[in-house]
């Protein structure tokens, strides 16, 4: 197949484009900056904002994943918010305008969205079914509201896209567990080895999460199921609160102990690395309902063996997901 990536010079964008090419896929990345050639991969240009002679790439390909969108790993900024909004938004509706001038349109469109959609909560999971959206919720921080918005409007311009003949699926996307610098694996590994692996605010806040070879095999997987649409969640089965996926982590980086964090510790933290606690202290308790349902299958679905098998990979250098490599042209 030919499958067009915009916005896939990103973290979640490395993952995905090797493996494609690896399984013999022609990869077009839509970048707005210059890269090192790859083998199976071409770089096409684009400002994620505005038509151009990349247009030509969607007409006549089989398939659009759209990854574009401002790193979330911020300070929650009224000017960071804003980009994080037109990010996500303009790079949509520009690839929903295309695929619906393509006189012969992709047959998919996948396009990213975030498990952040659903309400902060700890007395059920969050599914693509009976799960509740979140933005109104009582006790928390008004400006967490503000995230919610985001990933509405980011599912809402696929929606209002006129692309009849393209099957559409807003991939509702969980931590993708990554071993490499840049990833949430790596950061959270790092707390843990200097000891900060402890609970945050009482810990008892859900974390989804995802294998990164698992949110590879699960955008595959939808690319070739022609019968789902509409939001999928990318996350494991098993959710679980915070202070129990760092004391997991700990053991498998062979670290005793972690100093837990109140609160206010840790605005100071996320402030210090120029992030928001938001990040950390919001309960995403997420399950895949309909990737299970489907028939999928994880290779990852439970957080023991998933951390050990990442922590391994992190301390030895092997960042693969998805199968190897093939070597730089």
């Amino acid at each position: 197949m030919k499958i067009v990536i915009a916005g896939g010079s990103g973290q979640l964008g490395a993952l995905l484009r090797a493996a494609l090419a690896v399984l013999g896929h022609d990869v077009v990345v839509l970048s707005r900056g210059e890269h090192p050639p790859e083998i199976g991969i071409r770089w096409v240009r684009w400002d994620g904002r505005s038509a151009g002679a990349w247009t030509a790439e969607i007409d006549g390909c089989d398939a659009v994943v759209n990854l574009a969108g401002r790193s979330v790993n911020c300070r929650y900024t009224p000017a960071n918010l804003r980009a994080m909004m037109d990010s996500r938004v303009d790079s949509a509706r520009v690839v929903g305008a295309a695929i619906a001038a393509a006189g012969r349109p992709p047959r998919v469109w996948l396009q990213m969205s975030t498990a952040t959609i659903y309400a902060h909560r700890f007395d059920a999971p969050n599914d693509e079914i009976s799960g509740i959206i979140g933005g109104d919720e009582d006790h928390v921080p008004g400006y967490w509201a503000f995230s919610v918005e985001i990933a509405k409007a980011w599912e809402a311009a696929q929606q209002e896209a006129g692309t009849p003949h393209t099957r559409t699926v807003a991939l509702r996307t969980a931590m993708v567990m990554d071993p490499r610098p840049g990833g949430v694996f790596h950061l959270l590994r790092r707390m843990a080895r200097l000891g900060l692996g402890g609970p945050v605010a009482g810990g008892a806040q859900f974390v989804s999460w995802i294998h990164d070879q698992d949110f590879v095999r699960a955008v595959t997987f939808l690319l070739g199921r022609d019968d789902l649409s509409g939001p999928v969640n990318l996350a494991a089965p098993g959710p679980l609160p915070y202070r129990d996926l760092m004391r997991t982590l700990r053991a498998a980086v062979g670290v005793p102990f972690g100093l837990p964090a109140t609160r206010w510790m840790a605005e100071i933290g996320a402030w210090a690395v120029r992030s928001d606690t938001e990040l950390l202290l919001k309960s995403r308790r997420v399950v895949p309902t309909r990737l299970l349902d489907a028939g999928f299958v994880f290779g990852h679905p439970g957080w023991p063996e998933a951390a050990r098998e990442l922590a391994r990979r992190g301390a030895g250098g092997d960042h693969r997901a998805g199968g190897p490599r093939r070597p730089v042209a």
